[in-house]
């Protein structure tokens, strides 16, 4: 218990929720990355903001940017009542105030650069910058001991992934006592971890500074024509100072695979998605230990109905899929996908390898597969959709790998 005084006293986090999401159009056409629904009743902003609410940070400023209207009212409505301002916690939504000449944030140090009067008044021993668009399980109360047993300017988180796919992520090279000496930001040919060549170490984008080094350094940087970017210019200018640690993920998942997660594209969000209704995912969203908090709603209980065995009647079913409140699967068949809440499949209706966010409608005799359809949309009875891939490109928006996005506001004409 010591120690977590220490974090909630002591420490201030600062979530990067301004993500555009281009790659995830049109699941963000209407809102940040940080606020697309995931696992049916969460939003992904959820996962980084429990992480700190299990670490024992009660100290947030989520920075906004790019159409935050849904973002903030769902911080406001789900997150802000469970912190206690007398108690000297809180958790604040903080948009672009232009203090820094009239533009917008230009990169990730720059956003918290624009804020520093955020840390002047606050006044933290250290600050813990997080993006809110990552989905994982870490307790950063072992990333902070790190950080102070080794006097650390600043401590990156780093995880390691399959050396194929690093190029994609800032690649970190450390020496035996985890000190940085070297930063390669998306790499053609990523650096190996030593003695591992199938894997390299990247940058989870989990930050630890002592507060007066963050201010000098975003200060330092802000006078010169860089990118103004944690990967690209801030950390890799602190290697010569010996003092800039790598810290590796310790998954709170207790998985045999280490699992984090930037759903950057459409594919990726819906192969995460699909691992949630697999047998034994990847990502346990059921953990007790480890508890994953969204807004509540007071929603009744998911239910089928319809039970007619006789040739050509109707029955509701739900197989090997993830069911939220106030569904209703009226004599439809739903598989392997996950049904946001009051989700309404009706009768005869087929749902296979999809993601329904809320409010979604299913009309009877309809075929949906391998599809997310966004929130409150009315699939017109017998309608058709994942089937033929023609239809599907001249209708919709479809990933590389063949995924139809059904967007917001779609009317069958």
């Amino acid at each position: 218990m010591a120690r977590r005084k220490v974090i909630f006293e002591d420490t201030l986090a600062l979530v990067l929720a301004g993500g555009q999401g281009e790659r995830l159009f049109p699941l963000t056409r209407d809102r940040s990355k940080p606020a697309v629904p995931f696992g049916g009743m969460y939003r992904i902003i959820d996962f980084t903001l429990s992480n700190c609410l299990n670490s024992g940070l009660r100290k947030i400023f989520v920075l906004t940017q790019y159409k935050s209207g849904s973002l903030e009212r769902h911080v406001q409505l789900g997150w802000d009542p469970i912190f206690s301002v007398e108690l000297g916690e809180w958790i604040y939504t903080v948009p672009p105030q232009l203090r820094v000449g009239q533009r917008w944030y230009e990169g990730t140090a720059d956003a918290v650069y624009h804020n520093i009067y955020l840390l002047e008044q606050v006044q933290p021993a250290r600050v813990m910058i997080l993006s809110g668009d990552h989905v994982y399980k870490m307790n950063y109360q072992n990333l902070l001991d790190f950080h102070d047993q080794n006097t650390a300017l600043a401590t990156v988180g780093v995880v390691e992934v399959p050396i194929a796919k690093a190029s994609a992520f800032g690649v970190i090279q450390v020496d035996e006592a985890w000190r940085i000496v070297g930063f390669q930001e998306k790499p053609e040919n990523p650096t190996p971890v030593p003695g591992k060549p199938d894997v390299a170490l990247v940058n989870m984008g989990v930050y630890a500074f002592e507060t007066d080094t963050l201010i000098d350094v975003l200060s330092t940087d802000a006078s010169r024509p860089t990118r103004h970017d944690f990967g690209h210019d801030i950390l890799p200018s602190m290697v010569a100072s010996g003092r800039l640690y790598a810290f590796p993920f310790v998954d709170e998942n207790h998985k045999n695979v280490l699992y984090w997660r930037d759903i950057g594209t459409l594919d990726s969000y819906y192969e995460a998605s699909m691992d949630l209704v697999s047998v034994d995912p990847t990502f346990n969203l059921y953990a007790s230990d480890w508890p994953l908090r969204t807004l509540p709603r007071q929603l009744p209980p998911a239910k089928t109905v319809f039970a007619q065995d006789q040739p050509g009647g109707r029955t509701g079913t739900i197989l090997n899929s993830a069911v939220c409140g106030g569904v209703i699967v009226s004599g439809g068949r739903v598989e392997r996908s996950i049904l946001g809440p009051e989700v309404r499949v009706n009768s005869f209706a087929r749902v296979t390898d999809c993601v329904l966010m809320d409010g979604v409608r299913v009309g009877r005799h309809a075929r949906i597969t391998r599809a997310i359809v966004d929130k409150g949309v009315e699939i017109p009875p017998g309608f058709v959709i994942g089937e033929n891939s023609d239809d599907d490109r001249a209708r919709f928006t479809v990933s590389e790998k063949g995924v139809v996005v059904v967007p917001k506001g779609w009317r069958s004409t």
